[in-house]
């Protein structure tokens, strides 16, 4: 049985814990093929892995037999344009399912910045051109990438039509009626990066991930390019996160299925920089609603380890107790205790892009 997906550069690979807590590989799909997403969906037990094919474009592979195997199905792309130079869907960068009230509902967040949605379990996609017209769409740009892109789809699983969504470097936009008007949600942000003046610009902000308690999806944690937030109201407003230990730069962001007040960050060294802080691994990990972090080690490498860890590049399981983080190196790490200690995976993987929370036992 699969607890967990790895898609990586070179494949997407299922992992599950053995009896002795300890991670193993369990299966191996598209080796040697760039897999950008994987989503299992909870509702059907669906399993979605997108793959970046180069000149052959993006493609999208639905597993619907616990991922014995897998068939192509539509991918999201953006309707034709008369402009030649217009860019087309470069990768699908993030995956969401809908809520029980919307059977079939799926989202995507692609590079360039497109919104997309599909009512029948990703048979066909509709672009939801809205968010191409907000005010501020012009500022947006790429963070890393050459276009802005949408890596972060929080999706109300009592109200499928509300969805809050995270920009690089675009901020964080909020819909309640799929896709047919936004409003901003960056109240607390600031953007160190730009002119004083155009710090607290919300359309320039660039969340690097958003995670939401499952159980309370009003509570909301983010890394940001420059610091950690968290909102108690839905990201009506945020807050700065302030005596962070190690570091407050990075990538992850992991919340507590269960517990709003319970998440985990991995801390690196600043963005001219990108690898672990000291060449030595750990997790932060909050309690009581970030007004204290302490900092995980036990297990991880704490000399030359250099690893980074992508945005969509760990999962946490139903219960909040098992955690899988993969870093951009090939390493894998995993906890049976909430994060408070951690186990190397002794298999080195492809550079990993995403992890996915499987549904295992």
């Amino acid at each position: 049985m699969t607890d967990f997906y790895a898609a990586t550069r070179k494949g997407l690979f299922g992992l599950a814990f053995d009896r002795s807590h300890a991670l193993c590989v369990t299966s191996t799909h598209f080796l040697g093929e760039p897999v950008t997403q994987v989503m299992c969906d909870p509702r059907d037990g669906a399993i979605y892995a997108a793959l970046r094919l180069g000149h052959f474009g993006p493609k999208l592979h639905r597993s619907d037999d616990g991922g014995k195997s897998f068939a192509e199905i539509a991918a999201p792309a953006f309707p034709k344009s008369e402009d030649e130079k217009a860019p087309g869907v470069d990768t699908l960068w993030a995956l969401a399912a809908g809520g029980k009230d919307a059977p079939g509902r799926l989202y995507c967040g692609t590079i360039p910045a497109g919104f997309f949605v599909s009512d029948d379990r990703g048979a066909s996609w509709r672009h939801l051109a809205a968010l191409d017209r907000v005010p501020g769409r012009e500022k947006w740009f790429g963070g890393g990438y050459d276009h802005p892109g949408i890596h972060s789809l929080v999706v109300d699983q009592k109200d499928s039509a509300h969805v809050l969504i995270g920009v690089s470097c675009g901020g964080v936009w909020e819909t309640h009626d799929v896709g047919q008007s936004w409003a901003l949600r960056t109240n607390g942000l600031f953007a160190s990066y730009m002119p004083p003046e155009q710090a607290d610009d919300g359309a320039t902000q660039d969340p690097h991930a958003i995670a939401a308690c499952a159980a309370e999806p009003g509570h909301l944690w983010m890394q940001h390019h420059n610091g950690m937030f968290h909102s108690g109201d839905g990201a009506k407003t945020w807050r700065h996160l302030k005596d962070v230990p190690v570091s407050d730069f990075g990538f992850l962001v992991l919340a507590h299925p269960r517990d709003p007040k319970t998440a985990w960050f991995v801390p690196a060294v600043s963005d001219e920089k990108r690898y672990a802080v000291d060449g030595a691994l750990c997790v932060t990990k909050t309690v009581d609603g970030a007004q204290h972090f302490s900092v995980k080690r036990a297990g991880l490498p704490q000399a030359h380890a250099y690893d980074l860890f992508y945005r969509h590049g760990g999962a946490v399981d139903a219960t909040g107790t098992r955690l899988v983080i993969g870093s951009t190196t090939g390493g894998i790490f995993s906890s049976a205790d909430g994060g408070e200690t951690w186990r190397e995976l002794p298999a080195r993987l492809p550079p990993v892009y995403a992890m996915a929370y499987g549904g295992g036992r």
